[in-house]
């Protein structure tokens, strides 16, 4: 019998939150009972296996990392999407470091097709990234870049990984700035693979 008041909505919203003090890496069915003082079979009533549970705090993360990018883009086009939707990811990415590795994982087919967060984060970066006028196949190829340029940058300031003195935040900017360029002036020709 289920523990009273012990939901998976609770063992979800707690996973995430392990996730992002402990680290994803180092969450674990364990950690969680602990978490509710609970031994670790009460938990299985509720998730299956860590796996499972990872699955959990991705589905989760991605519907919050989607409000936040959703929020960020409202009533903006070109510039002003981009920078909104980019610093709307580094601060998900920082604030909630657990969840948005999650996000980063691969999922079996059926969880990520029946994750609504996950197919609004990819509605949400095209539809930011048609304020340039582009069409297929750039717009993927624009998007792969985007996409490439935050994921690097916030994975390595969250590893402390910029030592240069240089303030991190000027470059970010300088390196939306940068972005803003290259989308504007993407190229339009298809490249065929030999």
């Amino acid at each position: 019998m289920p523990r009273q008041g012990l939901t998976s909505a609770r063992v979800s919203a707690a996973a995430a939150e392990l996730a992002d003090s402990v680290g994803l890496s180092r969450l674990t069915v364990a950690a969680v009972a602990r978490h509710f003082g609970v031994s670790d079979a009460a938990l299985y009533v509720h998730v299956r296996s860590r796996d499972a549970l990872i699955e959990q705090v991705a589905v989760r993360a991605a519907a919050g990392f989607a409000d936040a990018l959703a929020i960020a883009v409202a009533g903006r086009a070109g510039h002003q999407a981009l920078v909104g939707f980019a610093d709307a990811w580094r601060a998900f990415a920082v604030t909630h470091p657990g969840q948005y590795a999650a996000t980063q994982l691969p999922l079996p087919a059926e969880v990520r097709t029946s994750s609504t967060g996950h197919l609004r984060l990819i509605e949400l970066s095209y539809a930011m990234l048609r304020g340039y006028g582009l069409d297929e196949p750039a717009l993927t190829d624009a998007l792969r870049f985007v996409r490439s340029t935050l994921h690097g940058f916030v994975s390595l300031e969250s590893a402390d990984g910029f030592g240069h003195p240089r303030a991190v935040d000027a470059s970010w900017h300088s390196i939306l700035d940068a972005v803003h360029t290259t989308v504007t002036n993407w190229p339009t020709g298809t490249r065929e693979q030999q």
